[in-house]
């Protein structure tokens, strides 16, 4: 009788994401759920799978293509499946955490257990600077495509308030039970214009930046020679195209049944690896070094307006996403322990609006301060993505498991003791060459007059 009561309870738990209001349900994080308030533990495995593979190729698929540039084909590919490793494994560890620890939110509490308050105060700071300033990146491409697919010469500016204000209205959606399905269409949507713009430089025989009279051949490489800066802001670049892990800790807090976390993040990390090494290698074997960035200018005026039009839903998802994670993690921190979190009052709803409100305009001051793709989404992916997605992943797993080592210390503790230190040691390398890297990156571009102003009125669809 137990075994069938256990089997009907699995398979409710594994049923998609529709609407499920308990009578009155408590939460480690969010306190008691009761009907008309918001659901926040709605969201199932599935939902799970899809807000991971957009909040990790929301942006970072675009900028694949320029990497391979960088660093050749065959360096590219090591180094790209190194860091989905890496930051699997990490992604990992953020699952079993949560298990080990319900009343972990976001990152800032598992720092808080690692460090004390001013561990908690350091993760929480870090993580809200990292999200909006992913967000700015978000928005900023989301104007390069609405510049892309517009015949009328309005100010980028103009089109960076516009996705600010698109953003910031989606992410005011309060749970991410009911965000999921939005992430469906922005999955969809994002795959479908990278599949547009690989095939078509795959057919039109040379890419729309390259010499358009005598013959043509891609001038790909398989290994690169790039300079110590180039290199590692390329990587940085990898990283940033994995570094949706900080965001996991708020998914598998709102979903139904957080033990098929793993099921929903094996399927992430494949179904997104295989995609940037597809895209990747087909974009950059056929466009060669006239390869744009982001990727989708690289086919040619008719097709970049295509494919952006295909873009556009997917990257307002992914804008929107990246406003609602930093705003909900402000939200519950501010709310937590009231009646206020999970009822809808006056207080609720002034606090939420405000905190999607407040990240947005923040976020869309960086996305006008700093509209060069390529240096904006390799700074973020070193300075903030390395330390978000490597270092305290590591401290996690030695915080839960270094006391084994008193009684036993097995080979596979010694392993796992050993991989915990060189993610933490690996990702402060990154973090601080990276950092270097991208800012050199930045200032060179601006002394060559490869970047426009910040608040210009420039087209930067083929900024690289």
């Amino acid at each position: 009788m137990t075994d069938m009561t256990d089997m009907k309870n699995e398979k409710d738990l594994e049923g998609l994401d529709g609407q499920h209001n308990p009578a009155s349900n408590h939460d480690d994080v969010f306190g008691e759920l009761s009907e008309g308030g918001p659901n926040y533990r709605n969201v199932g495995w599935t939902g799970t799978a899809v807000l991971m593979m957009k909040s990790q190729l929301g942006l970072g698929v675009l900028s694949i293509p320029s990497v391979f540039n960088t660093l050749g084909i065959i360096p590219g590919v090591i180094c790209l499946l190194v860091v989905a490793t890496i930051t699997t494994w990490s992604d990992y560890i953020v699952g079993i955490f949560k298990l080990n620890h319900r009343s972990v939110y976001s990152i800032d509490d598992a720092g808080g257990l690692m460090f004390g308050p001013i561990g908690r105060e350091v993760f929480g700071f870090v993580f809200c600077v990292y999200w909006i300033f992913v967000a700015g990146s978000g928005m900023l491409s989301l104007s390069i495509a609405l510049n892309a697919v517009s015949n009328h010469a309005t100010c980028t500016a103009a089109y960076v308030a516009v996705a600010a204000i698109a953003g910031i209205s989606f992410a005011s959606i309060r749970t991410l039970g009911r965000i999921s399905w939005l992430a469906w269409i922005g999955l969809v949507a994002i795959v479908t214009a990278v599949l547009i713009v690989t095939i078509a430089v795959g057919v039109q025989g040379r890419p729309v930046s390259a010499p358009q009279e005598g013959p043509w051949v891609s001038d790909y490489k398989l290994v690169g020679n790039p300079s110590f800066t180039e290199a590692i802001s390329a990587v940085s670049s990898l990283i940033f195209a994995y570094a949706g892990t900080p965001g996991f800790f708020a998914i598998v807090s709102e979903m139904r049944e957080p033990r098929y976390y793993t099921r929903s993040l094996l399927i992430c990390q494949g179904t997104v690896t295989s995609i940037y090494i597809a895209v990747g290698c087909a974009v950059y074997y056929f466009c060669g070094s006239y390869v744009a960035s982001p990727a989708l200018g690289s086919a040619g005026s008719t097709m970049k307006k295509v494919s952006y039009g295909f873009a556009i839903p997917g990257l307002l998802v992914t804008t929107m996403l990246f406003v609602h994670l930093p705003g909900k993690y402000i939200f519950v921190r501010a709310l937590r322990g009231s009646r206020h979190l999970t009822s809808n009052t006056i207080v609720h709803w002034s606090a939420w609006i405000s905190c999607t409100f407040g990240v947005g305009v923040i976020s869309y001051i960086i996305a006008s301060a700093i509209p060069v793709f390529d240096s904006l989404v390799s700074l973020i992916g070193a300075l903030l993505g390395t330390f978000m997605s490597f270092q305290p992943m590591g401290c996690m797993w030695l915080y839960d498991n270094w006391s084994k080592g008193k009684t036993e210390r097995s080979p596979r503790w010694i392993a796992q003791v050993c991989w915990s230190v060189f993610v933490i040691s690996i990702g402060t390398f990154m973090m601080v060459a990276g950092t270097y890297g991208s800012v050199v990156g930045i200032i060179e571009s601006y002394n060559a007059s490869g970047g426009s102003g910040a608040w210009s009125c420039a087209d930067n669809s083929n900024s690289s």
